[in-house]
């Protein structure tokens, strides 16, 4: 008999990424530092890393509580506006593979 897999069954990755910023035309942020590294725990709302437009500074927060799995982008590097930068979920979970 076919049992579908419950909820626990599938890890649930939150990829963050660069949001567009408030009335700002930015197409691109630099990454100015990572505020957690890969394997600290994060709680909703705890700052992640903090990037740079031209005009403005600021921390990206985490939507989710969880650990910071993979860092997809280093210090110093430009990301378009829609990008991941980095991977949440629990301990243990699959890293997605593009």
């Amino acid at each position: 008999m076919f049992s579908p897999p419950s909820w626990r069954d599938t890890d649930i990755i939150t990829t963050l990424k660069v949001p567009k910023t408030g009335g700002l035309p930015t197409t691109k942020v630099n990454v100015v530092r990572w505020l957690r590294q890969e394997g600290q725990s994060v709680k909703r709302g705890d700052a992640v890393v903090e990037l740079e437009t031209e005009k403005v500074n600021f921390e990206l927060d985490s939507p989710v509580e969880g650990v910071v799995l993979e860092i997809l982008t280093r210090e110093g590097a430009e990301v378009p506006v829609g990008d991941p930068v980095c991977h949440i979920g629990q301990p243990g979970d699959a890293i997605p593979q593009n």
